[in-house]
């Protein structure tokens, strides 16, 4: 039987149509792209943190960093640290739910049935997140589009779908699910290239057979034959325009066979970054969240010596010094980690000669909660790290209790997508922060 479409012809040979892509006719690689790209990171880490060894106490470039941001010192010309930032959405919801599921949207949850804490149930956010609104506007236009458009990781992050685990949405009622596994997220972005490879050489053998049978053939069945034939060789034709063509940096060597559990969240961290930044260096993306564990996030940090769960630890009165001095270790890892992340962006230098990846791309670390025993949504950690939206850095600086959609306006503008709101309206008022 002749495959009567492309798709079921591909599968004829073994291969997926997810091979199309790699295509030039589909795919635009940029191996020698000389224009600045815009990148953004979005990283979360859970549970709130130990304010007074987080913010800095100048205002202004001549600032100090405190113990937890202490390995971030080596980008402090590229660092900002935004104090008085709060997500001031309200309503149905517990705080850690709000804290989540609203922080990168910025408006209000759904009635829902979803029960937490002692507040009113709630559903899913009610419109789409930052990352999501981004990748949207690079995605619209050809000069900017990439294979993916944006890259969605986890670290450890719960099982359970529910607002306390989701912190990206496509739109209303649409959250989006991080993945875990570094192994996963290989295949997606590099196991295609293996497909290419094969189709490239079993597209001879499947020319030949095309002319042994035609002979055979009835008037109906030679044309659409024929027009598989010229499939083919349109395929030969663009195999033949890549030759040469190769992604500008090689797939990572991941190690193989590490627990995705508790205890590999080191090594699962190291791997998702190694990943991403190697996707945003072949141009596949050029949006991404790293959420590390999830709201109410109760991971062990056995390899720092803390053998009690993150949520439980942060529930702690001010007045426990050894769970404080948990948390700070615990708070301090993950700026620990958004270092190495910062590391390997600024190892690479970007074509054209405009600095190094870093130079191009912001990360964003942020939080659900200030403070983790008072379940608060002042003073969220916000700090931002690298180059490439305009920003002045090397500073700290301090606001007057102003809501995050601002912030969020302040990075779309960033990116040339000037909206006049973002999330909640009435949150938006007063437009984009002064960042410049």
């Amino acid at each position: 039987m002749i495959p009567t479409t492309r798709r079921q012809f591909l599968r004829s040979l073994g291969l997926s149509a997810a091979a199309l892509p790699f295509l030039p006719a589909l795919h635009r690689l940029r191996a020698a792209e000389t224009t600045p790209i815009q990148r953004i990171v979005f990283m979360f880490s859970p549970n709130g943190t130990i304010l007074p060894e987080f913010w800095p106490d100048q205002i202004g470039e001549d600032f100090q960093l405190k113990r937890i941001l202490a390995p971030l010192e080596p980008f402090r010309n590229r660092l900002m640290t935004l104090k008085g930032i709060a997500n001031k959405i309200s309503g149905d919801g517990d705080g850690h739910m709000r804290g989540m599921s609203c922080l990168l949207t910025a408006i209000e949850l759904n009635a829902g049935n979803i029960q937490g804490g002692s507040d009113r149930p709630a559903g899913w956010a009610k419109g789409i997140s930052i990352d999501q609104e981004i990748r949207n506007f690079l995605q619209a236009k050809k000069a900017t589009a990439t294979r993916f458009g944006s890259l969605e990781l986890g670290v450890q992050v719960g099982n359970r779908a529910d607002p306390w685990t989701r912190w990206t949405y496509a739109g209303n009622n649409q959250p989006l699910a991080p993945v875990n596994s570094p192994y996963e997220i290989f295949d997606k972005l590099y196991g295609q290239v293996k497909e290419r490879e094969n189709l490239g050489s079993v597209l001879d053998d499947v020319s030949e057979d095309l002319k042994l049978i035609s002979s055979n053939l009835g008037k109906d069945e030679r044309q659409m034959l024929e027009k598989h034939a010229t499939f083919v060789r349109q395929m030969e034709t663009d195999l033949s325009a890549m030759a040469g063509q190769t992604l500008r940096f090689p797939a990572p060597k991941l190690e193989p066979g590490v627990e995705l559990d508790n205890d590999g969240i080191p090594k699962i961290s190291e791997m998702q970054s190694d990943l991403l930044v190697n996707a945003f260096a072949n141009d596949l993306a050029r949006v991404a969240t790293l959420e590390f564990s999830n709201s109410v996030g109760q991971s062990r940090m056995r390899w720092l010596g803390i053998n009690d769960g993150h949520h439980g630890l942060s529930h702690e009165p001010d007045t426990n010094k050894d769970a404080q001095e948990k948390l700070v270790k615990i708070n301090t890892w993950f700026a620990e980690q958004l270092a190495a992340l910062a590391r390997k962006l600024d190892a690479i230098p970007e074509p054209g000669g405009s600095g190094t990846m870093l130079d191009n791309t912001t990360i964003i670390w942020t939080n659900e909660l200030g403070k983790g025993n008072s379940h608060s949504h002042k003073d969220i950690p916000f700090v931002a790290l690298g180059g490439g939206l305009g920003f002045k850095t090397g500073r700290s600086l301090q606001f007057d209790n102003l809501a995050h959609n601002r912030l969020w306006l302040s990075i779309a503008h960033a990116f040339g997508h000037p909206i006049a709101t973002f999330g909640s309206t009435d949150h938006s008022q007063g437009g984009p922060l002064s960042l410049a």
